[in-house]
């Protein structure tokens, strides 16, 4: 049976085993029982992960005939058919899970965000990203790809960029190389601030990047006089812990929300 390639999902299939076994072998298998993979497509990845042998394992399609072939070529698997970023996550696995995937690059940002509001159940993530994004997640404060998601991600998740995958390796092979990383749950339960603004301040303070905090924040919000000890700086060069402080600050001195 042939399987189509989903490139309006941004979905290049993994066809190299070797690289495919190797992804497989990113999963730590530490503090969780169950593994969901999303978008296995033809079961490239999906074969070395039931190698595996975890106790729960499950895929997510949303494909049509992506689903039925894998029914057809892994009789025992369980195939979920849907959406990813649609799926409750709390309903459908009681304990901590990890998930793992060859990740559509037009959604993979996406699927992050849906990760990060199910924290305290996805306690591991493995996968391929598009390269830029993979380093965007990992990227260190004072990096230039250092931003928006590298900030949330961090807050929550310790990041490990992993390795560089080729183009050649995929079908139909995309313009972009990839790059596989891993992100383990941290001790994080509460940032210490409001996160709901956390997120406002984090925002808004990269999505005009080239001001400093001082710029950017008082177009956001409405503050009281006087400055933050932070209010010189760029907003690529706060780590996670200093954005918990600006945040603090901003909930204080602010008067009105825009």
């Amino acid at each position: 049976m042939r399987v189509r390639a989903k490139r309006n999902l941004g979905q290049h299939f993994l066809r190299d085993k070797a690289v495919a076994l190797r992804i497989a072998g990113t999963l730590t298998g530490k503090g969780y029982n169950s593994v969901l993979e999303i978008g296995p497509g033809t079961g490239v990845l999906t074969e070395f992960l039931l190698e595996r042998d975890f106790a729960d394992f499950r895929v997510i399609e949303i494909d049509n005939e992506s689903a039925y072939y894998l029914r057809e070529r892994f009789p025992s698997l369980e195939v979920l058919r849907g959406d990813f970023l649609k799926m409750d996550l709390g309903s459908g696995f009681p304990e901590r899970i990890a998930v793992t995937g060859n990740f559509p690059y037009n959604i993979s940002s996406q699927i992050l965000f849906r990760v990060l509001e199910y924290r305290d159940r996805v306690v591991e993530l493995t996968g391929m990203f598009q390269k830029e994004v993979a380093e965007r997640v990992c990227a260190s404060p004072g990096n230039k790809v250092y931003g928006i998601l590298s900030v949330l991600i961090q807050a929550y998740y310790d990041t490990e960029y992993l390795f560089t995958v080729p183009e050649h390796v995929f079908s139909p092979p995309p313009k972009v190389k990839s790059g596989v990383i891993r992100l383990l749950r941290n001790n994080v339960e509460s940032l210490g601030c409001d996160e709901a603004l956390f997120i406002r301040v984090v925002k808004a303070a990269f999505n005009q990047r080239r001001k400093t905090l001082r710029n950017s924040l008082r177009s956001a919000f409405m503050l009281a006089a006087g400055d933050c000890s932070y209010f010189k700086m760029r907003p690529e060069q706060l780590s996670v812990s200093q954005f918990v402080e600006l945040t603090r600050w901003v909930d204080v001195n602010r008067i009105l929300s825009k």
